[in-house]
């Protein structure tokens, strides 16, 4: 049977979403923390993180990807469709060890790409899906809550998978992510481009962006969570009493 909402009454799911968005925020403050620190500090040879970009993506033989400036602050990403390395306006000119370590994890994926890597692909084919099935979870859920019938559960349950994809998308990230980042420290490692030292601010860095992930993909679940206990067993086909 499902629970009706009153205005006095306190929804303990709520919890839920509050832990979700604790984890974002203490993952972004670390990133934006870790970031800043070793943004001042300068690597050994003055390369700047598009010269890391570019002779990363020279040394493993791609030649068709380009690299653009993007302007914001770490809005570093790396288009598929457009094979197209976009680097910040805080990494595509700046020489420090954290500059180079973002620009070399976006090259991992720009690698990733190249070689077919399965997660990437996977991502990029859930893309389409996710978007489509993100703007109709929530509507669908609600519509499904305040109506009665069969209908009522059938909508909930499209909803519930609809939001699912979400997660799944999240979820297949993890090791797109930590692939890219672990290609990243390898290259900057094995061909010289930083210190051992400089490695090690790098690789900090790179595990505090992939906080970020990581809390995403939790507050996802703990979300999908939360949207089936406040169903109840209505997105199992019981119906109202």
């Amino acid at each position: 049977m499902y629970r009706a909402y009153y205005p006095m009454y306190f929804d303990p799911t709520y919890l839920l979403v509050i832990v979700g968005v604790l984890l974002c925020m203490l993952a972004s403050a670390r990133v934006r923390t870790t970031y800043a620190k070793y943004e001042r500090v300068r690597n050994h040879s003055g390369m700047t993180g598009r010269d890391a970009a570019e002779r990363i993506l020279r040394g493993a033989g791609i030649f068709d990807v380009r690299i653009e400036r993007v302007s914001g602050h770490l809005t570093d990403h790396y288009d598929p469709r457009n094979k197209v390395l976009r680097l910040s306006d805080s990494t595509y000119s700046s020489a420090s060890v954290a500059a180079v370590g973002v620009a070399a994890h976006e090259c991992g994926h720009a690698i990733q790409h190249a070689v077919g890597y399965a997660p990437l692909n996977i991502r990029s084919a859930l893309v389409p899906v996710v978007n489509f099935g993100s703007t109709i979870a929530w509507p669908l859920i609600v519509l499904g809550l305040f109506i009665s019938g069969n209908s009522s559960s059938l909508l909930i349950q499209i909803g519930i998978l609809a939001f699912s994809l979400s997660v799944l998308f999240q979820i297949v990230t993890l090791p797109v992510e930590f692939n890219a980042s672990g290609r990243a420290i390898r290259i900057l490692g094995e061909s010289g481009m930083l210190y051992p030292d400089e490695i090690s601010g790098t690789k900090r860095v790179l595990g505090a962006a992939a906080l970020t992930y990581v809390a995403s993909a939790a507050s996802a679940i703990l979300q999908l969570i939360r949207i089936i206990l406040i169903t109840g067993g209505r997105g199992n086909g019981e119906n109202d009493r």
